[in-house]
C-alpha cells in the first residue's frame, strides 16, 4: 500500500469495478425486494450542494438496506417536464418560446433535458451513489407520456378529473396557470386606500381595498347584514368611481365590519374572498386581463398596461378627480408564484382539475397508513391538506410538456379522448379524422395545453415498475398488477415539496387502486447557505457548486458531512466537517497499512481457541457497536449510527487496541506464537467489520481497502455487496472484558503520568509496580505481564496488593519508576 491515499486514483477504480461487476444492480444482490421512489431532479441546470446532501443521505440508508439483506432496486430519472426546464432553455440559447416554432422549442428543451440527465449521472457516480443505472428514466420519455396520458384518461373514467370554466390561479410572468402547491407568500409594502364611490342619490361611500386598479372588474359591493350603516343600501345599486357603471350593493355575511369601512368591492377577481363570492352570489364575470398580463381593451386608458403600471394609473387620476379620499401605508402577504416570485392573479379559463376537495379526508387516513421519517414531518402534510381550499388544476400553458390526450368539438363542446393504444399522442400535431360522436360534426379541436409537470411525477411509482419490469403491454393500473408493486418500501424527498410531490403521489395510488404509494417516507431538510438561507439553483446555489469541491475533497470526506445531519432538519454547509471527514479517510488508510504490514490469512469463522483478553474485549465492543449502529439505522437514525462506528474506531481500535498490540507484532519473540496468532486473526476480523460498517458513509475508501486486503479470501466481489449476518457475529466474554479493561487502565494511567512529567510515551520504565485489591484480578493480571511491558516501556513489572496512596512516577539513579494505583476496573 502507498504511504498516502490517492482517493482520485482509488475513486475512479472503484467506480470501473462497480459498472463492470453490476455491484448495484438487485440482480447481483438477491433478497427481499426493497423498492425505492428516487426524486427526479429537475433538468434546468447544474445540480447544487442541496441536491448532494439530499440524495447521498437517500444512498446512506439504501446502502445499510443492502448489507442487510435486501434486493434493493435502486433506479434514477430525471424531470424533463415543466417550467424550470422551458426557461433554462430560454436562458441558456438566448430565445423566448412564444417567439419561435412550438417544434423547435420542443427539441430544444429535449435536446437540453437529455443532456442534463448525462451530467447529472456523471456527477452522482462521482459522489458513489449505489445506483443500478440499468433503471433509468426521464418523466419526459415516450414511455412516461404514454403512462401519464393513460393515468389521466383512466381517472376521468372514474369521475376524479373534470374540466369546466373556472376560476384559476394564474402567473402573467410565465402564462400559465399554477397550483396552490407552487405558490409561495411574499410580504409587500402597499396602500390600503379608500375610494369613494356613488350611491343611487349620489351621496359618498368609501371602499377600502389595496388592489384599485380592479375597479373596471368590480361587480358587486358588499356589507355584513348586521352593519346599521349600511342596512338602508340593500338591493340598491353603486355607481364605480373613474368608470361609471353600476353594481348592486348586497349583504354578505362573511364581510368583516371592523376591517376598513366595512363596506367592500367584490371583482373579478381580485383574491380568493372575491372568488367564493362570485360563485355563492352568481355573479356576471368580467374579465378584464390578457394571458400575457396586460388590462385589456374593456378597460379604457388602462387597456395595455400591466398591473403595476395600472394601479399607479388609477390612483393618479382618483387623486386628479378628488375620489382618493386617504390612503394608509400597509405591509401585507401576498401569494407569488413560487418559480417567478411574481405575484398570481385569478382569470377564468377552460381548465383540466382533479377533485381534490371532496376527498381530504381520505387523504388524511392514508398518511397514518404510511411511516413517516421524522415522525413530525407528518403533521406538514396533514396542515397542508386541512388548508386545503382548491381542486387541483393540471392544465398548463406552456409549449414543453405532457400533452392531455383529448381533442373537443367547437360545435357542442363534446370532448373525444384518444384510445389507450394510441398513446402516446399529441393532438397538436394528430388531427382526429372522425366526426364527433354526439353532433356528427367535423369542427374538431386539439387541446393545446399541457399537463402539470407533478402530474406526470407523481406517477413515479407506477413509472418505475415499468422501468423495472419493461411492462409497456401490461396495464399499469389494473388491481392485480399493481399488488405487485404497491405500495413500495420508501419514498425518499425533502420537506418542501411534502404538499406537492408526496401529497399527489399518495392522492393518485389511492385514486387509482385504493393504496399507499409507499410504506415509508423518510424527509430530509435543506443545505442553508452562509446567510442561513436555503441553497437551491433559484437562490444562486451555484455558487457552492459540487464539482468544485470535489476537486478539493474526496467524494468519502463529503459524503462524511452529509451523513452529519439528521433527517428532516436542515443544515449549514460545513467545509471543517467536510475537513474532519478527509481526516478520518486519511486515518483509515493508515491504520489499514498498519495491519496490512501485519495480516496474514485468516478465516473468520475459525476463531482462535485463546484469543486472550485484550482481543476478547476488541470483540466485544465490535459488537457492542454493531448493535447500537443497527439500532440508529432502522430509526433511520444515521448519523447516529456514525458517532457508534467513530467512537469505536477512532478511540477503542486506534487509541486503545493498537497501542496495546503494537509491541506484540513488532517484537514477536517476546509473545506466545497462539498469541501472536489471535492478534493477527483479531485485527483483520475485526478490520473488515470496521470497514463494513463505514461502507454506507464512505464507500470509496472501504471498498480499496477491502480490495487490498480480503478481496483475495473472500467469495464476494465487492464489500457493498457483504451482508452484516455474515460478518457482524455477536461475541460476549464478561470475565475477559474485567482483565481488558484493568489492562486499558494501566496503560492509560502510565501514559498520564509519563504526560504529567512532560516524558514522551516511548521513555523506559526500570520497573512498574501495579496495585489493587484484587488478588484474583493480579494473578490474572500477571499472565498478561509481557503486554504489560510492551504497552509501559516497563523493563520489571510487580503487583501488588493495593495499599493507601495514589499513582505516581519517579526517578531515581537517572532510571524512571512508576506505580499505578487503580480501585475499580468498570467498562471501557
Amino acid at each position: 500500500m502507498d504511504k498516502r491515499y490517492n482517493h482520485m486514483q482509488a475513486e475512479e477504480a472503484a467506480r470501473e469495478l462497480w459498472e463492470k461487476e453490476q455491484t448495484y444492480a438487485a440482480k447481483n444482490n438477491p433478497g427481499q425486494p426493497y423498492t425505492v421512489d428516487t426524486p427526479p431532479p429537475t433538468a434546468s441546470g447544474s445540480l447544487h450542494i442541496g441536491h448532494v446532501f439530499s440524495y447521498t443521505q437517500t444512498d446512506i440508508i439504501l446502502r445499510y438496506k443492502r448489507m442487510n439483506g435486501f434486493s434493493v432496486v435502486y433506479p434514477f430519472g430525471v424531470d424533463g417536464n415543466g417550467l424550470a426546464t422551458e426557461r433554462y432553455v430560454e436562458k441558456k440559447h438566448k430565445v423566448r418560446g412564444h417567439d419561435m416554432p412550438r417544434s423547435e422549442f420542443i427539441e430544444l428543451c429535449l435536446k437540453e433535458s437529455e443532456l442534463m440527465g448525462q451530467d447529472f449521472k456523471q456527477l452522482w457516480q462521482q459522489i458513489g451513489l449505489s445506483i443500478d443505472w440499468n433503471l433509468f428514466y426521464s418523466t419526459i420519455s415516450k414511455r412516461t407520456r404514454a403512462i401519464a396520458q393513460e393515468s389521466f384518461i383512466r381517472l376521468h373514467e372514474k369521475g376524479f378529473i373534470y374540466r369546466k370554466d373556472e376560476p384559476a390561479l394564474y402567473c402573467p410572468t410565465c402564462h400559465t396557470t399554477v397550483a396552490q402547491a407552487e405558490l409561495d407568500d411574499s410580504m409587500v409594502d402597499t396602500f390600503f386606500n379608500d375610494i369613494l364611490f356613488k350611491d343611487k342619490d349620489g351621496n359618498n361611500l368609501v371602499i377600502s381595498t389595496t388592489r384599485p386598479e380592479m375597479l373596471p372588474a368590480c361587480v358587486a359591493l358588499f356589507y355584513h347584514p348586521n352593519d346599521e350603516r349600511y342596512k338602508h343600501l340593500k338591493d340598491t345599486v353603486a355607481t364605480v368611481p373613474l368608470f361609471g357603471f353600476t353594481v348592486p350593493i348586497m349583504e354578505n355575511d362573511t364581510v368583516e365590519i371592523e376591517k376598513g369601512s366595512g363596506l367592500v368591492m367584490c371583482c373579478t377577481f381580485g383574491d380568493k374572498s372575491d372568488i367564493a363570492w362570485f360563485k355563492r352570489f352568481n355573479l356576471p364575470y368580467k374579465g378584464i386581463m390578457t394571458p400575457e398580463g396586460k388590462f385589456n381593451e374593456k378597460t379604457g386608458f388602462l387597456a395595455g398596461l400591466r398591473v403595476p403600471a395600472a394601479r399607479k394609473a388609477v390612483l393618479e387620476k382618483l387623486k386628479e378627480e378628488n375620489l382618493l379620499q386617504s390612503q394608509r401605508a400597509i405591509n401585507h402577504a401576498v401569494s407569488v408564484h413560487e418559480r417567478c416570485k411574481k405575484e398570481i392573479e385569478f382569470i377564468i379559463l377552460h381548465q383540466w382539475f382533479v377533485n381534490l376537495l371532496e376527498h381530504k379526508e381520505t387523504f388524511l387516513q392514508l398518511a397514518e397508513q404510511i411511516e413517516w421519517s421524522p415522525k413530525f414531518m407528518k403533521s406538514r402534510y396533514i396542515d397542508w391538506v386541512k388548508n386545503l381550499g382548491w381542486d387541483w388544476c393540471i392544465s398548463r400553458q406552456r409549449f414543453y410538456g405532457v400533452p392531455f390526450p383529448d381533442w373537443q368539438c367547437a360545435d357542442c363542446g363534446e370532448i373525444i379522448f384518444a384510445k389507450i393504444d394510441q398513446l402516446p399522442i399529441d393532438p397538436r400535431e394528430v388531427a382526429y379524422t372522425g366526426e364527433c360522436p354526439k353532433c356528427h360534426g367535423k369542427n374538431i379541436k386539439p387541446d393545446n395545453d399541457v399537463m402539470d409537470t407533478w402530474n406526470i411525477s407523481s406517477l413515479t411509482p407506477y413509472i418505475i415498475y415499468d422501468v423495472v419490469h419493461g411492462s409497456d403491454k401490461v396495464d399499469l393500473f389494473d388491481t392485480k398488477k399493481v399488488a405487485e408493486f404497491l405500495p413500495m418500501e420508501m419514498r425518499p424527498q425533502a420537506h418542501d415539496i411534502i404538499r406537492t410531490w408526496a401529497f399527489y403521489t399518495i392522492a393518485k395510488a389511492w385514486m387509482h387502486n385504493k393504496e399507499i404509494p409507499w410504506k415509508n417516507i423518510v424527509i430530509s431538510g435543506h443545505v442553508l447557505s452562509g446567510t442561513m438561507k436555503k441553497i437551491s439553483k433559484s437562490q444562486g446555489g451555484a455558487a457552492v457548486t459540487p464539482q468544485d469541491i470535489l476537486k478539493e475533497f474526496s467524494a468519502d470526506a463529503i459524503r462524511y458531512w452529509t451523513a452529519s445531519g439528521a433527517l428532516g432538519h436542515d443544515i449549514a454547509y460545513s467545509e471543517e466537517q467536510i475537513k474532519i471527514g478527509q481526516r478520518l479517510v486519511t486515518k483509515l488508510w493508515n491504520a489499514f497499512r498498519f495491519i496490512n504490514k501485519h495480516s496474514v490469512t485468516c478465516d473468520p469463522a475459525n476463531v482462535p481457541s485463546d484469543l486472550g483478553a485484550t482481543n476478547s474485549w476488541l470483540l466485544q465492543m465490535a459488537s457492542e457497536c454493531f448493535a447500537s449502529y443497527h439500532k440508529y439505522f432502522e430509526q433511520y437514525e444515521f448519523s447516529l449510527a456514525l458517532d457508534q462506528i467513530d467512537k469505536f474506531f477512532w478511540k477503542h481500535f486506534c487509541d486503545n487496541y493498537l497501542e496495546i498490540i503494537k509491541d506484540q507484532l513488532f517484537n514477536p519473540a517476546n509473545y506466545s506464537e497462539s498469541t501472536i496468532c489471535a492478534t493477527r486473526w483479531t485485527l483483520m476480523t475485526v478490520g473488515l467489520r470496521i470497514l463494513q460498517m463505514y461502507a454506507p458513509f464512505v464507500p470509496y475508501i472501504t471498498e480499496t481497502l477491502y480490495q487490498t486486503l480480503y478481496r483475495k479470501d473472500m467469495q464476494t466481489p465487492s464489500i457493498h455487496q457483504l451482508r452484516y449476518q455474515d460478518i457482524q457475529v455477536s461475541f460476549v466474554f464478561p470475565e475477559q472484558i474485567i482483565i481488558a479493561n484493568a489492562l486499558l487502565d494501566i496503560a492509560s494511567t502510565v501514559r498520564k503520568l509519563k504526560t504529567e512529567k512532560q516524558l514522551s510515551l516511548k521513555t523506559a520504565l526500570e520497573s512498574l509496580v501495579i496495585k489493587n485489591d484484587s488478588i484474583e484480578l493480579l494473578y490474572a493480571l500477571k499472565k498478561y505481564e509481557a503486554v504489560i511491558k510492551g504497552v509501559t516501556q516497563a523493563a520489571h513489572v510487580t503487583f501488588e496488593s493495593n495499599e493507601e496512596g495514589e499513582s505516581h512516577i519517579n526517578q531515581e539513579n537517572e532510571q524512571w519508576h512508576a506505580v499505578a494505583v487503580y480501585k475499580g476496573i468498570g467498562p471501557a
